[in-house]
């Protein structure tokens, strides 16, 4: 019996992202929605796509239409393997790590059709039909499901055991899930999302497909590919402390960020620009201010923080992976995203919010921050290339 080789450990800063593709209220491409998080233009407009009638709000970030799921997911995938320069016996060698709240077709399916219509078989028929290998993984851990997957798919690279990993996600609004959030009194009564804001009064939902090609960097010099930026850390935690409420001191997402950049070496000091999970809510934006002090030090009150939550909504098990993608491309811009919807200061979150959408930035690290219900905590830490 021939033995197979040892993972190889990769060194520091061996982890980039050489593709990117997206779909958003904004449109198609990640052009559209970088434009409008710098300008601080939301996207929030009537629910047109399902009927609201009863509903105590009825605005969302949508794309215009009825976009297919499935549809999107395999046009992400596509492009974002296209823009990475991915050859078919490249993507054939490729697995998938697919972030979704599940196949549409599940929640009106029979019991006994029930089976075929799981996440995981849904994601390995994404990954077949993109040409990926077959070895596909679903995420459907709320809203750290693609930051999760994100992580994952680095630390696979990083030891040596994969060279790529295409990482996407997706999710549409849709009736059901709409309707626990309004049942929940936790969408935004005034139709805006304003993060650490005084004022705010809650999330609304958007769309967001998403795809990334998270490579090892000597693959992508390999083939004189130029990466999009670096996945420098990445951090998880957990607050054992609430079914829905995060830790009013934000000791689990301050553990998450101490990790990420003790995993890229970097201090405090020299993020530029966080972009904040900053869903909208009282309790949890409170949480998050707590949790960067925590973590960060007098680093807190000075660097720029924003939460692009505010242009393109809270995309559930997506959202993470949009964020990513906005930061990096932010970065790229030499600009920051603005913290829209701002009413005025809560001296509960005192931050450096984002507020000139004229902002320059020289920033050559960022952090991309995300929680979820059942206490969980993501952070991610991107460089310049």
């Amino acid at each position: 019996m021939t033995e197979s080789k040892p993972a190889v450990r990769r060194g520091p800063r061996s982890v980039v992202v050489t593709g990117a593709a997206v779909l958003s209220a904004l449109g198609r491409g990640v052009r559209p929605l970088l434009s409008a998080a710098l300008d601080g233009a939301p996207a929030f407009a009537p629910v047109l796509r399902f009927d609201v009638a009863g509903r105590q709000v009825g605005e969302a970030a949508t794309y215009p239409g009825n976009p297919v799921l499935a549809e999107e997911l395999d046009r992400t995938v596509r492009e974002a393997c296209d823009q990475a320069g991915l050859s078919t016996v490249q993507r054939s060698g490729t697995p998938l790590h697919l972030a979704v709240h599940g196949d549409p077709e599940l929640a009106r399916a029979t019991p006994a059709e029930r089976p075929v219509h799981g996440a995981d078989v849904f994601a390995d028929a994404v990954a077949r039909r993109a040409g990926l290998s077959g070895k596909a993984r679903a995420y459907t851990s709320a809203c750290v499901a693609s930051s999760t997957a994100v992580a994952d798919a680095a630390a696979a690279v990083a030891h040596g055991q994969a060279d790529r990993i295409v990482v996407a996600a997706g999710y549409l609004v849709e009736a059901d899930q709409f309707a626990v959030f309004d049942a929940g009194r936790a969408l935004a009564r005034d139709g805006r999302v304003r993060p650490f804001s005084a004022g705010r009064t809650g999330l609304l939902l958007g769309d967001g497909v998403v795809a990334v090609v998270v490579e090892a960097a000597p693959a992508a010099r390999a083939r004189r590919t130029r990466p999009l930026a670096v996945l420098a850390g990445w951090g998880r935690a957990g607050d054992a402390y609430h079914v829905c409420r995060p830790r009013p001191d934000g000791t689990g997402l301050a553990r998450a960020i101490t990790d990420a950049l003790h995993r890229g070496g970097v201090r405090p000091d020299r993020i530029g620009y966080v972009n904040a999970h900053g869903s909208g809510t009282p309790v949890s934006d409170t949480a998050e201010a707590a949790a960067l002090h925590l973590a960060l030090g007098d680093s807190a009150s000075t660097v720029p923080v924003s939460s692009t939550k505010s242009v393109h909504g809270q995309a559930l098990e997506a959202g993470a992976l949009l964020e990513l993608v906005v930061t990096i491309a932010a970065l790229r811009a030499g600009r920051l995203p603005v913290n829209a919807g701002f009413l005025g200061p809560d001296e509960s979150c005192p931050l450096n919010l984002v507020l000139d959408r004229a902002a320059p930035s020289a920033a050559d690290h960022a952090l991309s921050l995300t929680t979820a219900f059942g206490g969980a905590n993501t952070a991610l830490l991107v460089g310049a290339p």
